[in-house]
């Protein structure tokens, strides 16, 4: 056989196989899938097949396996048994069929008389979490995506360890990969054990062990529940303010964060979403033990807030918040102003303030001037002249801080706050909690918060944007098509 003949054959085969896995991928990718999603799979398979097809097989499914899709159904439906339903009556019918919908999909309906309190202090915030620490008498149920100790975080800790000290039962989970890799983790939980807090990871990565997903499919939630009485939640990660990162020490980058301290029924639904993620994690039902029902938490004077938390992540069978922010922003009639570190939004959602600022409303958007995320900052400025040719206003967080705050309010009564970005990545493949709240004077304090945040910044004008250098737009435009991979 002829050296000619061998390579001939070599790439007749490897033609064959690639012809084979484009029209295997042109089979399979699309089922299930959004077109702008399948079509980022797509166009990646044909332009390098064996590399687009192993990542695919890698990272292309974008739900949590089925056992765990059949517990959060189970637990959903348990939660919904247990917490009965409520409508807010003196809501808009539009924001009454929105609680529904949450209802529907999460088994957790509206509740009254509660009360929140915002935190935009990063340290502050902190400090006001070990504060209600040391006031457990039962138990404390802590969550973070990233949860580390150090020198921000050691008074945290330090009310930890008084609290199990006390009889308090602590118990806490944090995101696997996520607080693994933040320098001198083993430091960190090492300490957990030494101060006698019960912990568990949450959604291990470990395929020798039989614990295997998609490896980015992350649960990015972060609360704090003390017995059942009061509850934070939030943006923030218990961790330093420049999350411990020498990349970030050497630009001198901070996070700027906002965290809500509540009491009231709301606190029982914060502490479902911790309860469910305990079953899943670690097997063991506290639901009969360390479960205040929502009837049974004190009612806070001055409790005026309509509540209604709203989980999300891919153990769920559909975007609960996309969902949410859609049928909210529809549902504006005066204002829409949103604040998100990582705004890399759907087709829904782009088509959403848009059609908000062509209904004559007051449209703004609230972002960081620069970013950690080079891949996904890109992918964010791909957006903006779209935004500001339709109307919306963009103001620019300066540097060095990072806006994390995650939040936004509709009209002057109602608002959002939780972990969830507003990008496809919070959408379908990080475990997010939402927590929808009536109110003005919730919304009021809320106002006062973007005022600092136009105080600090600077608005972003189209004849600004459009002087932008190519090879930024260009780069912009690049990772844009990335972005849609989930």
């Amino acid at each position: 056989m002829s050296a000619l003949f061998s390579a001939n054959l070599i790439w007749t085969i490897v033609a064959l196989a690639a012809l084979a896995i484009n029209v295997l991928a042109l089979i399979y990718i699309p089922r299930g899938r959004k077109p702008t999603a399948a079509m980022a799979w797509l166009l990646l398979i044909f332009l390098v097949p064996f590399v687009g097809m192993g990542l695919y097989l890698l990272i292309g499914n974008f739900r949590l396996p089925k056992k765990r899709q059949d517990e959060q159904k189970r637990i959903t439906a348990m939660i919904a048994e247990r917490a009965g339903d409520h409508v807010d009556v003196e809501a808009p019918r539009w924001l009454q069929r929105v609680a529904i919908q949450n209802h529907e999909l999460t088994g957790l309906p509206v509740v009254g008389d509660s009360s929140a309190e915002l935190i935009d202090d990063y340290q502050g915030s902190i400090d006001a979490m070990a504060a209600a620490i040391d006031t457990a008498k039962t138990y404390v149920h802590v969550e973070f995506y990233i949860a580390a100790w150090d020198d921000t975080t050691r008074g945290f800790f330090a009310a930890m360890e008084r609290a199990v000290q006390r009889g308090v039962t602590v118990r806490l989970l944090a995101d696997y990969i996520a607080s693994r890799k933040i320098p001198k983790s083993e430091e960190t939980f090492a300490e957990l054990d030494r101060i006698g807090v019960k912990w568990s990871w949450m959604l291990p990565f470990r395929p020798f062990k039989g614990e295997y997903q998609r490896p980015d499919l992350r649960n990015h939630r972060k609360l704090v529940v003390v017995d059942g009485a009061i509850g934070f939640v939030g943006s923030q990660n218990l961790i330093s303010r420049d999350y411990n990162a020498e990349k970030n020490i050497k630009r001198g980058l901070m996070w700027q964060e906002l965290v809500s301290r509540v009491e009231g029924p709301v606190v029982a639904q914060v502490d479902a979403v911790f309860l469910s993620d305990w079953l899943i994690e670690t097997g063991e039902d506290l639901s009969e033990i360390e479960r205040v029902p929502a009837s049974a938490v004190p009612k806070p004077a001055g409790g005026d807030l309509h509540c209604q938390m709203v989980p999300s992540g891919p153990a769920y069978g559909t975007e609960n918040n996309l969902r949410m922010f859609l049928s909210l922003i529809h549902g504006a009639t005066e204002k829409v102003i949103l604040t998100s570190p990582y705004f890399v939004p759907d087709e829904a959602m782009i088509y959403a303030i848009t059609t908000a600022c062509q209904r004559g409303l007051d449209v703004q958007l609230f972002v960081s001037e620069l970013g950690d995320q080079g891949m996904v900052y890109h992918a964010q400025r791909s957006y903006y002249e779209t935004l500001l040719r339709a109307g919306v206003r963009i103001f620019l967080y300066p540097a060095p801080y990072i806006l994390h705050a995650k939040h936004f309010s509709i009209d002057d009564d109602i608002a959002v706050i939780g972990s969830s970005n507003m990008d496809i990545r919070s959408f379908s493949l990080n475990s997010e909690m939402s927590l929808l709240v009536r109110g003005e004077s919730f919304v009021a304090q809320m106002r006062d918060v973007e005022q600092k945040y136009r105080d600090a910044g600077r608005e972003l004008t189209l004849e600004e944007w459009l002087r932008e250098p190519a090879k930024s737009t260009f780069l912009d435009g690049v990772f844009r098509l990335t972005s849609a991979l989930n």
